[in-house]
């Protein structure tokens, strides 16, 4: 009883809340907008915290995307979305969103969105590693381009 009570959990936070089950086109970018509210409320925190909080999350998101794998059975499932919302907030780290304006976290969010479906190297090559792992690192090293982008486009513009 309680094993699936926590499958169907993990099932849940892995697909963006249940996001990404009922979207019939692009799961995955439907799915990640909890990352939105995520990126906000770790906005709220220092950035020496935001830091260790999203490796935290990251590494809860191993065995979130690694259990909904198997339940769905299907690798790397494109319904699978907690690598994309639960590992947003590395894009915004330390940028300081509540005091910018309602569009940059769009602007944002595109810049992740576009870094994930490309994937430069190496975290093309990280998606063949086995189970929740091979889910999240490929996101996890694409947030970290977006970043870097993400920094630019502040530095630049705002």
């Amino acid at each position: 009883m309680m094993k699936k009570a926590f499958s169907k959990f993990t099932l849940f936070l892995a697909t963006g809340c249940g996001i990404s089950l009922f979207v019939p086109f692009a799961p995955g970018t439907f799915g990640s907008l909890p990352g939105v509210a995520l990126a906000y409320a770790t906005a709220l925190l220092p950035p020496w915290a935001q830091i260790p909080l999203c490796l935290a999350l990251a590494l809860l998101a191993v065995p979130v995307c690694g259990s909904a794998e198997r339940q769905l059975g299907i690798r790397d499932d494109g319904r699978i979305s907690a690598d994309e919302w639960m590992l947003f907030p590395i894009a915004t780290v330390a940028l300081p969103l509540h005091s910018l304006p309602w569009w940059s976290m769009a602007v944002f969010f595109i810049v992740v969105r576009f870094f994930d479906i490309i994937k430069p190297p190496p975290a093309k090559g990280l998606q063949s590693l086995p189970g929740g792992r091979g889910i999240v690192v490929d996101d996890l090293v694409a947030n970290l381009y977006a970043l870097g982008v993400n920094w630019l486009i502040f530095s630049a513009v705002m």
